[in-house]
């Protein structure tokens, strides 16, 4: 009896799609790490504090400020409008009518930060005009420029009415 040989085959091994396969997972895996730690080495911690000390003693600083304007019972609305900001005292106005400095944070990116100086009109409205676009999240801060007390709060803007913003 002539039985049937089972055919070979005798194809090289990269003519296969199963070698290609095994050898495709670890290089898109290593190239993905390489492009990962690419970006983890070339970006900036621009939030991340080196003295946490110093930092600390800042942020008591600051805490004073804030309950310093509770004591001197400031309430106000702030309206944002697309390039313009305006900020009404319904109690606690300073009486000398001085300037006061608007801080603007930016939550995520420190390069988009700025500040505008707001001054009394005749209604004694504190206005300004704004330099950029302030879409998205933003820690808003305002001082006199003494800076003896301090409001602030984080907001997502724009938004269409005023809103509170005090201490």
């Amino acid at each position: 009896m002539n039985q049937p040989q089972a055919q070979v085959d005798n194809k090289p091994w990269y003519k296969y799609f199963w070698p290609w396969f095994l050898i495709c997972v670890p290089l898109t895996s290593m190239i993905f790490t390489a492009n990962y730690v690419k970006l983890a080495l070339s970006g900036e911690d621009s939030l991340v504090v080196d003295d946490y000390y110093k930092e600390g003693r800042g942020i008591n600083a600051r805490l004073d400020k804030i309950e310093r304007a509770k004591r001197l019972t400031i309430t106000t609305d702030l309206f944002i409008t697309d390039n313009s900001v305006s900020v009404n005292f319904l109690t606690g106005a300073p009486k000398t009518g001085e300037a006061l400095n608007l801080h603007f944070y930016h939550v995520t990116l420190d390069t988009k930060d700025f500040s505008v100086l707001l001054t009394r009109d005749a209604n004694g409205i504190y206005r300004a005009t704004l330099p950029n676009d302030v879409s998205g999240k933003w820690r808003i801060s305002m001082t006199p420029l003494d800076e003896v007390w301090k409001i602030q709060r984080t907001v997502q803007l724009p938004q269409r009415q005023p809103f509170s913003f005090n201490p």
